[in-house]
C-alpha cells in the first residue's frame, strides 16, 4: 500500500511515517523545503518536493496517481498570519482533495482541528485558522470519489502517547499527545468502515485499535 501525507515534515506527520513504514507501507511526504528531507528518510519515507500554496491540481495529482491513501497533515504553522490559514489550512487542503478524487486515490484522512467551523465568527488569527479547517472539512465532505474520515484532535501536547484515547463524534475539549494521535491515523487508514465520519480524539482509556473498531461498528 502507497500512502502519501502532505505536510511531511509535520511533527505528527513524521510520528505517522514511522509507524506506517514500520508495517511494511510505501510512504511518501510532501515537503517545500528540500533540507527536510533527510528527516523523512530517516523516517521510512520518500521526500516529494512540492508546495501545495502554488501547485496546481494536475500536478499534485500527478504525485498522487498509484496511491492507495492520501492524509492531508499540512499547516500555516504557529506564528502565521490570517492569510496563509487561508491559503494553507484551508486552500492547501482543498487542492490535495481535489486532486487525490482526480487521482483515483479512495482513502483520504483530514487532520482537521477541534472547533473547525466554517461560519466562526471573530478576526483573531485562531479565529481564521477555525474557519479554515471549518471550510476545508466542508469542502472534503462533497469530495464524492473519497472514501474521507476528518480526525479532529484536541489540544495537541508533545508528552508520550499512551495509547488510551477517546475517539467520538464528540469528545468535548481535552488535551492528546501527537503520539497517539499519529496512532489513530495509522488505524484508520486500515478501517475504510470510519468513511464519511468526522470524529474527535482527545486521551481517554481506551485502547487506540479498540477505539477506532468502536466508532467503526465492529
Amino acid at each position: 500500500m502507497r500512502i502519501v501525507i502532505a505536510g511531511g515534515h509535520g511533527q505528527i506527520a513524521l510520528r505517522l511515517e514511522r509507524l506506517l513504514a514500520a508495517r511494511g507501507y510505501e510512504v511518501a511526504g510532501i515537503i517545500r523545503d528540500p533540507a527536510q528531507g533527510d528527516d523523512l528518510r530517516e523516517a521510512g519515507a520518500e521526500p516529494v518536493l512540492c508546495d501545495l500554496e502554488s501547485a496546481s491540481v494536475e500536478h499534485v495529482a500527478g504525485i498522487l496517481q498509484g496511491a492507495d491513501a492520501a492524509v492531508f497533515a499540512a499547516g500555516a504553522g504557529p506564528g502565521s498570519g490570517a492569510g496563509r490559514k487561508d491559503t494553507v489550512d484551508r486552500g492547501a487542503a482543498v487542492l490535495f482533495a481535489d486532486a487525490a478524487e482526480r487521482a483515483r486515490v479512495r482513502r483520504f484522512l483530514m487532520v482537521s482541528s477541534m472547533g473547525a467551523d466554517p461560519h466562526r465568527g471573530g478576526d483573531e488569527v485562531f479565529d481564521a485558522y477555525l474557519r479554515a479547517k471549518g471550510e476545508a472539512d466542508e469542502h472534503l465532505r462533497t469530495r464524492l470519489g473519497l472514501e474521507w474520515t476528518v480526525l479532529r484532535p484536541g489540544a495537541l501536547i508533545d508528552d508520550a502517547g499512551t495509547g488510551l484515547v477517546r475517539l467520538e463524534a464528540g469528545t468535548g475539549r481535552g488535551p492528546i499527545p501527537r503520539d497517539d494521535v499519529a496512532a489513530v491515523l495509522a488505524e484508520l487508514i486500515e478501517t475504510p468502515a470510519t468513511a464519511g465520519l468526522t470524529l474527535e480524539l482527545i486521551s481517554g482509556s481506551t485502547p487506540v485499535a479498540v477505539a477506532v473498531k468502536d466508532v467503526a461498528g465492529n
